[in-house]
């Protein structure tokens, strides 16, 4: 039969191409990008699957154009029927939430939710035995400034349950990362987001482990499953309100502090700060001007007094302007407060407030 992959001219396609060919005998292979045979790379994929046995077709193909996926099955070979879909396309444009314009999200969601969409419509009437969709786990535990592709992966889990509720073939595969030599999204993420996401508990996957698990896959019964790798001690590292409920279970609670750890912190927040591994110090810097704004404010506990003083003198910017410099200077260090060399990143920032 024939086996569809989406996305086929990114580096996640071509690497399940390769192991369909390799491992498990595909005998035609369906290959789907924007640029087919066009996209750079594809000759020798082709090449190299075709040195595995496996039959090639490859093909220009937008699946979130509804009428182009139509045409694209219609071409299947009757002799060579359609038994499995495997969707990796995907499209990522990271933003915080008062960046994102329509243009934007639609760019994210287009690949992802019409064009599985698309394909779960034209394939119902068939028999197929696989129908996988490449989803991320961001649309699970979340991720912030991805709130576009946190949707879209969301809607392939969804689909994938609905699948199954109506007897077809459906799996959601809630990736975690893949290995950045793998050529994959993940190629896009520069080392502070590389040092934020080691620091979330969530670890890189090799290319062989996330094949691996893409095999594992097949033997079990559920719509939606996590392949991902979880650093059990950046977790461990992690507050506790900071973790996704799903992660709670994994670690420990920290022990009861004994009297000595509870002394106060010496030394100023910059010292502090660098004896902190790299992954902790933004979380670190980020609960300080927390929990200093949420005081002024009169957030006491994570519950707002609203009729606060320092709101009735004019808001947010007033009161951090009057409270946050005089806290900072007692207790992290003179030389912290009016300084502008500790920044926060963009989606830390209020946004909309006068400046």
């Amino acid at each position: 039969g024939t086996v569809l992959i989406t996305g086929a001219g990114g580096a996640l396609g071509g690497a399940v191409a390769r192991h369909l060919a390799g491992e498990h005998g595909a005998g035609h292979l369906l290959l789907a990008g924007r640029r087919g045979a066009e996209a750079p790379g594809a000759d020798e994929l082709r090449r190299e699957l075709e040195a595995l046995g496996a039959e090639v077709t490859t093909v220009a193909c937008d699946v979130a154009d509804r009428a182009s996926v139509a045409a694209l099955l219609a071409a299947v070979p009757e002799d060579r029927p359609l038994r499995a879909v495997v969707h990796t396309a995907g499209v990522l444009d990271d933003g915080v939430l008062s960046s994102l314009t329509p243009d934007r999200v639609d760019a994210v969601l287009r690949p992802k939710v019409e064009g599985a969409l698309h394909l779960h419509e034209l394939t119902e009437g068939m028999d197929l035995a696989a129908f996988v969709l490449f989803s991320s786990a961001a649309g699970v535990l979340g991720s912030p400034g991805q709130g576009s592709y946190a949707a879209g992966n969301a809607f392939l889990d969804a689909l994938a349950a609905r699948r199954r509720s109506a007897g077809l073939a459906g799996t959601s595969l809630a990736w975690g990362r893949w290995d950045t030599a793998t050529g994959g999204m993940a190629d896009s993420l520069s080392a502070a987001d590389e040092a934020r996401l080691a620091g979330s508990g969530i670890g890189s996957l090799s290319t062989e482990e996330g094949l691996a698990l893409l095999d594992t896959s097949r033997l079990l019964d559920d719509a939606l499953l996590l392949p991902i790798r979880v650093d059990t001690e950046a977790l461990a590292d992690t507050d506790a309100e900071e973790l996704p409920p799903l992660f709670r279970g994994l670690v420990r609670a920290p022990a009861r502090r004994t009297a000595q750890e509870a002394r106060p912190e010496t030394g100023t927040l910059r010292e502090r700060l660098a004896q902190m591994p790299e992954h902790q110090r933004m979380p670190a810097l980020l609960k300080l001007v927390r929990t200093h704004a949420a005081g002024i404010l009169g957030y006491v506990g994570g519950r707002g007094d609203r009729s606060g003083p320092a709101l009735q003198r004019g808001g947010f910017r007033l009161a951090v302007r009057d409270g946050l410099p005089e806290q900072a200077d007692p207790r992290h260090g003179a030389e912290a407060a009016g300084r502008d060399d500790l920044r926060l990143p963009e989606s830390a920032h209020p946004r909309g407030l006068p400046r």
